[in-house]
C-alpha cells in the first residue's frame, strides 16, 4: 500500500463499543488485503469469545492473540501480579511484531485499561508507539485514555455510555459482549 501514512488510532470512553469498533476496522482492513494483529491485553484464551472464532473462520491475514488473564474484579497484589505479568508478556510481543513490517494494522485491545491498573507503564506504550512504523496503523483500545497518548493519536473517538443492559442485570450476551 504505498505511499500512505499509517494512523494512531485510539477508542476510549465508558460507553460499549472500543473493541468492537477496532475489530470493524480490523475486518475493513483484512477486506482490503491488508494483513492485520490485534493483540488483546485483558481478554484471555479461556473463554469462547466470538472475535476469536471469527478470526479462525476467516483464514490467513487477520490473527487475534488472546493474551491476558480475563476481565480484572479483584484489586489484591498476586492477583494483579498475574494480569501483570500477562500484560507485559503482550507488550513484548506487540514490541516485536510492530517493527517487522508485517501487518500494516495493530490493534492494542484493552492496553489503556493495562495503562490504567498499572500492568504496564505507559512510558513502555509511548515507546512502542513511537516505534510504529510510517506505513502502519495502530489501534489502542480501552477506557481512561492517558492524555499523553491523546495528544499523539491522530484520531481519538469517545464511546459514551447513555444507557447499559448491565445496569438493569441483564447479564453478557453472546455475540455481543463476547
Amino acid at each position: 500500500m504505498g505511499g500512505e501514512k499509517g494512523l494512531l488510532i485510539v477508542n476510549t470512553g465508558n460507553g460499549k463499543g472500543k473493541t468492537t469498533a477496532s475489530l470493524g476496522m480490523a475486518l475493513r482492513a483484512w477486506g482490503q488485503g491488508m494483513k492485520v494483529l490485534v493483540i488483546q491485553f485483558i481478554k484471555g484464551a479461556g473463554r469462547d469469545y466470538g472475535e476469536q472464532k471469527a478470526a479462525k473462520k476467516l483464514g490467513p491475514g487477520l490473527t487475534i492473540c488472546p493474551a491476558g488473564r480475563g476481565f480484572i474484579r479483584e484489586a489484591g497484589e498476586t492477583y494483579l501480579d498475574q494480569h501483570r505479568r500477562a500484560a507485559l508478556e503482550a507488550l513484548d510481543l506487540a514490541g516485536m511484531e510492530i517493527p517487522t513490517r508485517k501487518y500494516n494494522l495493530v490493534v492494542l485491545d484493552e492496553i489503556l485499561y493495562a495503562i490504567h491498573y498499572k500492568l504496564v507503564s505507559l512510558g513502555d506504550v509511548m515507546d512502542l508507539v513511537n516505534q510504529k512504523p510510517e506505513h502502519l496503523h495502530l489501534v489502542l483500545t480501552g477506557r481512561y485514555a492517558p492524555p499523553e497518548i491523546i495528544e499523539r493519536a491522530d484520531l481519538v473517538t469517545e464511546m459514551k455510555e447513555i444507557k447499559h443492559p448491565f445496569s438493569r442485570g441483564i447479564k453478557a450476551q453472546k455475540g455481543i459482549e463476547f
